[in-house]
């Protein structure tokens, strides 16, 4: 593809083509976002001790405390978000690689399928199988069909 020739070019079509470098490209946005979530946490917890000491003349122990929860609940879900659009980052890469599987197997699938079809409707006849050639009855293992009592067995055991 050249960028200079087509007007509808986008460096990320060709990203989006390969799984393996959408997995690198998932895996960059990725870390960079973890990177911002741990300077999200620090900020969330530098505010919490600042809004938390914030008192003003009249406050009760606990006016501080509460002025300063919905600013920390805003950082969480910020926080919380956060982690999950990282993990929905990890699966759609893991997603994306079995898309690809899914689109080989189908194609062996659909072959194998068509195989057995004509299997079915051109059947091999089959051949019937050698007789053994007879044997005699005192030169054939006895095993489990052999005498069901002692008394059946005759000169044969000793």
């Amino acid at each position: 593809m050249n960028s200079n020739n087509d007007p509808n070019y986008s460096p990320l079509r060709d990203v989006a083509q390969s799984p393996e470098a959408t997995a690198r490209y998932l895996a960059d946005v990725q870390r960079v976002l973890l990177d911002i979530g741990k300077n999200l946490e620090t900020l969330a917890i530098e505010t919490r001790l600042h809004l938390r000491k914030t008192h003003v003349e009249g406050d009760r122990w606990y006016h501080a405390r509460l002025r300063a929860m919905p600013v920390e609940k805003a950082l969480g879900n910020v926080l919380k978000n956060l982690n999950n659009l990282t993990d929905g980052l990890e699966k759609s890469a893991y997603k994306r690689r079995a898309h690809d599987e899914t689109v080989v197997n189908t194609a062996k699938g659909r072959k194998e399928k068509e195989l057995e079809r004509q299997r079915k409707k051109n059947p091999q006849p089959l051949q019937a199988a050698p007789n053994p050639p007879q044997q005699d009855a005192q030169s054939q293992n006895l095993g489990y069909g052999g005498p069901t009592s002692i008394y059946d067995m005759g000169r044969e055991s000793a």
